[in-house]
């Protein structure tokens, strides 16, 4: 409490942005809100006539490219269905629920994951029941449940996303362990209109203070540019033995979309899906150098 109430002193701003992911400026147009949001996490002004770098031109899609499937898409229960008949394989789910007092604990695996269907961040990992702590879990479920995704950044993808509790089987892959982390490794695909341009690859995402983010190309190297509030991975993961299976599953999946990430897993040479996700970051990504913002904005056509 006193660290937050520091952070607000130092930077009045934030408080803007905590008071809207409570929902205080359900009021304020989507466009007004975005303008001030960008001002308060990135420090200058929000350019959306035209966009021009990559988190304006996500700010510019939030506003003005609203198809409906896009729903579906981010709902993590309902994206599972989706994704089936296209693809083929993801990870099995254990049980869907409202609340939480709906779970039956007893008829889960001693190692499971729970999600929230409609937010980032919504997650609880168990690795074994017997140090399960199941109230921390509630707390944290419970206060994610009450709040709509869509009101903190205007996420429109997200606005009607019903809340609901998703529980999937607990995966680990070889590349987790090898870094040093547990569960499993994302390879986050940067597609543009069907084409996966860029992976980010992390590792230990449960744990921001531990999370090692890097950016690889369609070749396997790093890149140039990485993420500033991410420590990067200390070397190149091994390659996915079904790397060029996913890059055509991440392909297929953002067809026809001007931008989308695709998550995917590869446990035991096996792709499974992981989410979409329309804006990283919500649209404020801080890339290091900063100029790349600007060379992967040159990438989405609006």
């Amino acid at each position: 409490m006193v660290k937050s109430i520091k952070n607000f002193i130092e930077n009045p701003g934030l408080l803007f942005i905590s008071l809207g992911h409570r929902g205080w400026f359900h009021w304020m147009d989507d466009e007004t809100y975005l303008k001030i949001a960008y001002r308060v996490k990135m420090g200058k002004k929000l350019n959306l006539d035209p966009p021009v770098t990559f988190n304006e031109k996500l700010q510019w899609l939030k506003l003005h490219d609203r198809k409906p499937e896009y729903t579906t898409m981010v709902d993590k229960c309902e994206a599972k269905k989706w994704v089936a008949d296209r693809m083929g394989d993801v990870i099995p789910t254990l049980g869907v629920w409202e609340h939480f007092d709906e779970i039956d604990f007893d008829n889960l695996p001693n190692q499971f994951v729970l999600k929230c269907t409609h937010d980032s961040g919504g997650l609880v990992i168990c690795r074994d029941k017997s140090q399960f702590d199941k109230e921390a879990a509630r707390r944290k479920i419970e206060t994610c449940l009450k709040h709509n995704f869509f009101w903190g950044q205007r996420e429109w993808a997200y606005k009607a996303v019903i809340p609901r509790i998703l529980a999937e089987v607990y995966m680990e892959d070889e590349t987790a362990r090898a870094t040093g982390s547990k569960g499993l490794t994302d390879y986050k695909f940067f597609n543009f209109n069907g084409t996966p341009k860029f992976v980010y690859v992390s590792c230990g995402l449960e744990n921001h203070e531990t999370a090692q983010i890097s950016f690889l190309d369609m070749n396997w190297c790093f890149t140039d540019f990485r993420r500033s509030d991410y420590k990067p991975l200390s070397m190149i993961p091994p390659k996915p033995s079904q790397f060029d299976v996913m890059k055509n599953i991440a392909g297929r999946l953002s067809k026809d979309i001007p931008f989308v990430r695709v998550d995917l897993y590869e446990v035991e040479g096996k792709v499974y899906f992981s989410e979409m996700t329309f804006y990283p970051c919500s649209g404020f990504l801080p890339f290091e150098p900063e100029k790349y913002d600007r060379a992967l904005g040159d990438e989405i056509i609006i």
